[in-house]
């Protein structure tokens, strides 16, 4: 997952970034709002951590910011030295999902965050996934389309269309993509994720006639809509 944190305090970020980095998640620092919102017209997040005292607006104007901004609502944890009652109830009216006093209690942090994202749909909770026609085994990293399974499909391009599944109307950055299957520091273009999105589109058929359709927007990523699925491409029950 790609994780945001604005915060004005080094060492703050320093603690957040080894604990998202010990959860297996990438880590995008960012030391005030204006640094942030250059970056949202063209990148996406799974997550916000917020602090309130920011040095340019306050982390209540930027989370009501990422609201009036969020197609789907993304996850916002709110994490300040403030523990007023009345903070606590303004923070979380403001959109936030969760409130955390700054502390270095690692353990917390980390069990807070494993509850957002798993609110977030990002966290599987089973073997079995299924929308509409499709169906994902995650154990086997096997796609079937209609009760067939889909061949030709290798790792990479399973962990592409499993994302925008997980993801399903929600417009992903192409740096977004790349660093969830490949790592934060890998060295693949974007030309080369259109062509790994090409061969996913045709090996799934993510067209509208099963349902599902992925489109690619310019300049910035990709999304897959959910075009609703014709009641004859649905397998029988009988």
């Amino acid at each position: 997952m790609r994780i945001a944190v604005i915060d004005d305090d080094p060492a703050q970020l320093d603690l957040v970034k080894a604990v998202v980095a010990s959860m297996g998640h990438d880590c995008h620092l960012f030391e005030n709002a204006n640094a942030l919102m250059r970056v949202l017209p063209k990148e996406t997040f799974d997550l916000f951590i917020v602090d309130w005292g920011l040095p340019d607006v306050t982390g209540i104007d930027v989370i009501r910011a990422l609201r009036r901004m969020a197609m789907t609502p993304v996850p916002i944890l709110m994490m300040t030295n403030r523990s007023d009652e009345r903070d606590i109830v303004e923070g979380l009216g403001a959109g936030a999902d969760d409130y955390m006093v700054k502390s270095s209690r690692v353990v917390e942090l980390r069990a807070r965050l494993m509850a957002l994202l798993r609110r977030g749909g990002h966290i599987p909770p089973s073997n079995e996934l299924v929308w509409g026609p499709y169906r994902f085994l995650v154990q086997d990293r096997s796609v079937s389309l209609l009760g067939v399974e889909v061949t030709g499909l290798n790792a990479k391009e399973y962990e592409l269309a499993l994302i925008m599944f997980h993801n399903l109307g929600r417009l992903l950055s192409r740096a977004h993509l790349i660093e969830s299957v490949w790592g934060i520091d890998a060295d693949i273009s974007s030309r080369s994720l259109d062509v790994y999105m090409s061969h996913v589109r045709s090996k799934l058929r993510l067209r509208a006639d099963n349902g599902y359709k992925l489109v690619s927007v310019y300049n910035h990523g990709y999304r897959l809509e959910d075009v609703g699925v014709p009641p004859a491409a649905l397998p029988s029950t009988t």
